[in-house]
C-alpha cells in the first residue's frame, strides 16, 4: 500500500538535506549549512501537505487468499481495484538523534480504500464492493546519509519498524453476508502481511528512487567561464539536540586547471541561533579562493586607455594632458597616447571581522608612452595602496557584494624614467577615476555572485546577514515553492 508513497514522502521529509553525505577530508569546510529543528519542522509539516495529496493518486496493489467455512467448504476471494478515497497524516516528524542522524516517522495515520470484490467456491462465482478503513498506522525509519568517493550523497535506511493497529472491513454485494462470517479473519491477514512488507518496501524504495534522485545532484557549480566551485562534502554531518551542521569545500577553482589552496582554512564557530530555519556559515577562504582563481587567470592586471576614460573627463591619457604633472613628457613625447597598466603582485585578501569587511590591495601602476610604431615606452611606476570596504548580501540564491572605498588611493614613486613627477596630482587625478569609472565595473562584476547549496525549489526570506571573526553568518527561513 506505501509502496511508492513511502519513496515519495521520503524524498519530501530531506527536501532541506539532500546534499548531505559524510566523505572524511582533514581541511577545515569553506561553507557551514546548519538546519534547526524549525527548519525539519518545515520540511516535514510541507511534505505531508504533499503526501497526502500523492496517495489519493496512488492505486494499491490487489489482495487475494482463501476461507473454509463448515458445511461449505474451502473457497478464494480477490480484492481489487484498491484506490485510496481519504488519507489523514495527522502526526509526522523528522527528529534529529544527537551522534547518529535523523529519524522520520509517521503515527496514528489513516486510510480509507474502496474496491471491489469477488469470491469463487467450485463452479460458484459472486462480486460486490468493500470500503476498507486503515487506522493507527505508525512508521519509523532512521536514516543515515552519505556519500561516494565523488562527494555525491547517498542515503540509506539503518532501521525501520512499522505497526498498524486496526483493520476495518465492510463487505457489500451478492451474499456478501458470506465473507462478512470470515472478515476477522480477512482484516487480520491484510494487517499482518502489511506490517511484514512495509519496512520491506522503504528499503527498496530508498534504494531504487531516493538514492538516484541524490546521485542526480551536481556537485561543482559553473560560474563563468574562468571559474567554477566545488560544493563536495568534506565531513559527516553533526546532528546536536537542536541543529544539523554539515561541512561543504565551498571552493572556487580554475576550470582550465585546478591548483591546491595556498593557504589554510580558519575554523568556524558559529553562534548557537535556533530562530530561523537555516544558517550558512561562510568562510573568508570562499572569497579569497575567488580572489586567488581570477588573480591567477590576469583579470586583477588591467590596461586603461583614452578611450576607457569618460569623455567628460577633462585629462585625457594624452602626453599633453600631463604637462602639469610630468614636466618632461611633452617635450620628449609631444601630442602621444598613453596606457596605464595596472597590475596585482598577489591576489587581495578579504579580512572578516566583527561587523566589518576589508580588503587592502597592493597594486602597481605602470605609465606608458606609445609611440607611433606601437612601441611601448616606460615613464615611471607606481605603488598603490588602499583600503575598500565590503558589504555582502544575498540576492535570490545567490551572495553578492558590492565595495565602497574605506580610504583614498595612495601612491608612492617606485621609479622614474622621466625625471621628477607630480605625484599628489596624479594621485588626486586617479582618485577621482576610481571613483567615477572603476568602482562601479568593479561592482558591476561583483553582482554576479555565486550559488548557495540550496535544493531546487527553495527560496530564502526573512534574511540574516552578520559578520563574525573569519566568516559570514547568513540566516533564513524557507520557502518551498513547487513549480
Amino acid at each position: 500500500m506505501m509502496m511508492r508513497a513511502q519513496s515519495w514522502v521520503l524524498v519530501s521529509l530531506l527536501l532541506l538535506l539532500e546534499v548531505l553525505c559524510s566523505r572524511v577530508d582533514a581541511s577545515n569546510p569553506g561553507i557551514v549549512v546548519r538546519i534547526t529543528q524549525k527548519g525539519l519542522n518545515y520540511a516535514c509539516a510541507k511534505s505531508v501537505i504533499t503526501l497526502e495529496k500523492k496517495l489519493l493518486t496512488i492505486t494499491l496493489p490487489d489482495f487475494q487468499g482463501d476461507f473454509k467455512i463448515k458445511h461449505f467448504g474451502r473457497g478464494d476471494y480477490h480484492f481489487k481495484s484498491l484506490n485510496i478515497q481519504s488519507v489523514e497524516l495527522k502526526n509526522s516528524k523528522l527528529d534529529l538523534v544527537p551522534g547518529e542522524g535523523l529519524e522520520a516517522s509517521i503515527s496514528n495515520a489513516f486510510i480509507r480504500v474502496d474496491g471491489d470484490w469477488k469470491a469463487r467456491k467450485s463452479f460458484v462465482k459472486v462480486s460486490g464492493s468493500f470500503d476498507l478503513q486503515v487506522k493507527g498506522i505508525s512508521i519509523s525509519v532512521s536514516l543515515r546519509l552519505s556519500s561516494d568517493s565523488s562527494g555525491r550523497p547517498t542515503v540509506t535506511s539503518k532501521q525501520c519498524s512499522s505497526h498498524i493497529a486496526d483493520v476495518d472491513l465492510d463487505i457489500s454485494g451478492k451474499i456478501g453476508w458470506l465473507l462478512n462470517l470470515f472478515r476477522n479473519h480477512i482484516e487480520s491477514k491484510f494487517r499482518r502481511i502489511l506490517q511484514d512488507e512495509i519496512c520491506e518496501i522503504v528499503k527498496k524504495s530508498v534504494a531504487s528512487d531516493l538514492q538516484p534522485y541524490l546521485q542526480s545532484l551536481p556537485v561543482i557549480a559553473k560560474i563563468d567561464n574562468i571559474a567554477s566551485m566545488d560544493y563536495a562534502l568534506v565531513g559527516p554531518p553533526q546532528a546536536t539536540s537542536y541543529s544539523l551542521d554539515t561541512p561543504f569545500k565551498g571552493e572556487f577553482f580554475r576550470r582550465s586547471h585546478r591548483s591546491p589552496v595556498p593557504f589554510e582554512l580558519p575554523a568556524m564557530n558559529l553562534p548557537e541561533d535556533h530562530d530561523l530555519m537555516v544558517y550558512f556559515g561562510i568562510s573568508d577562504s570562499v572569497f579569497n579562493t575567488a580572489s586567488q582563481v581570477y588573480w591567477e587567470a590576469g583579470t586583477m592586471n588591467y590596461t586603461i586607455t583614452d578611450d576607457m576614460i569618460p569623455s567628460s573627463f577633462r585629462i585625457r591619457l594624452i602626453t599633453s594632458s600631463f604637462r602639469a604633472l610630468v614636466p618632461q613628457l611633452g617635450k620628449l613625447y609631444p601630442n602621444m597616447p598613453m596606457e596605464l597598466q595596472v597590475t596585482t603582485s598577489s591576489p587581495p585578501a578579504m579580512v572578516f571581522s566583527p561587523g566589518n569587511v576589508t580588503l587592502t590591495p597592493v597594486m602597481d601602476l605602470q605609465a606608458f608612452v606609445v609611440q607611433p610604431n606601437s612601441l611601448r615606452v616606460p615613464l615611471f611606476l607606481l605603488s598603490v595602496t588602499t583600503t575598500v570596504w565590503a558589504t555582502v548580501g544575498v540576492n535570490g540564491s545567490r551572495i553578492v557584494s558590492s565595495i565602497t572605498p574605506g580610504s583614498s588611493l595612495t601612491m608612492e614613486l617606485k621609479h622614474s624614467d622621466i625625471g621628477p613627477i607630480n605625484v599628489p596630482l596624479i594621485q588626486a587625478i586617479l582618485n577621482y577615476y576610481a571613483l567615477s569609472t572603476l568602482l562601479p565595473a568593479v561592482n558591476e562584476n561583483l553582482e554576479i555572485g555565486f550559488p548557495l547549496p540550496l535544493p531546487r525549489n527553495i527560496q530564502l526570506q526573512d534574511l540574516l546577514v552578520q559578520t563574525y571573526q573569519d566568516f559570514l553568518l547568513l540566516g533564513a527561513n524557507v520557502l518551498y515553492t513547487k513549480h
